[in-house]
């Protein structure tokens, strides 16, 4: 019996490191999810925020007006997107600020939610999407999913993307990304790309 072929699938992929340099794990993460999902076939787009030079969101009136042009572009690139991977560090207990500003930006009223008086209750305009975040850290995994309940990770996965309407989610966390380990790091860049070629 042979295998079912694979649906392609457009991926917008985005690094959260505010980092640019491509020495950072995160950036190694990101190449190896975008190899695999370019050697299985799949539409595969790359977006950095360390090169974005977005504004912040600094009042209601802001977060309800039409985005500048640069992020209305990465917005049509989201919109055209079968799945969604976020990948980035934890700082501070969460996504770095440059990201989360970054995230404020693309998913506003309008793209993302409906806005107030739209809709009953809080509704999500990018259902029929997929995402995946994964998230580096110095700590365990099992320590930040089990002492720290994972919050950091829940602010982009629930608290951004399950409430745009987006599963399902799925969640990687990548603990003791400090510890010089070798093998582990290997590992995980293995992983990714096996995750690419799925679309996953």
């Amino acid at each position: 019996m042979t295998a079912a072929p694979q649906v392609r699938k457009r991926i917008v992929l985005i690094n959260g490191h505010p980092d640019p340099r491509p020495e950072r794990f995160c950036a190694a993460l990101a190449q190896a999810y975008v190899e695999g999902a370019a050697k299985a076939g799949h539409d595969i787009r790359r977006i950095d925020v360390a090169s974005s030079d977005a504004p912040l969101v600094r009042s209601r009136d802001a977060f309800m007006a039409p985005p500048d042009p640069a992020i209305a572009d990465v917005q049509k690139v989201i919109a055209d997107a079968d799945h969604l991977v976020i990948i980035y560090p934890l700082w501070l207990g969460g996504p770095p600020a440059l990201l989360k500003a970054w995230l404020e930006q693309v998913f506003r009223y309008g793209f993302a939610l409906a806005a107030p008086g739209d809709a009953r209750g809080v509704k999500g305009l990018l259902s029929g999407r997929s995402a995946r975040v994964v998230v580096t850290m110095g700590m365990p995994a099992a320590f930040f999913r089990f002492v720290f309940f994972a919050h950091g990770l829940k602010a982009v996965s629930r608290g951004i993307l399950w409430i745009s309407g987006m599963a399902p989610i799925r969640e990687s966390i990548i603990g003791n990304v400090e510890g010089g380990d070798l093998g582990h790091r290997l590992r995980w860049l293995s992983r990714m790309k096996a995750l690419g070629e799925a679309g996953r």
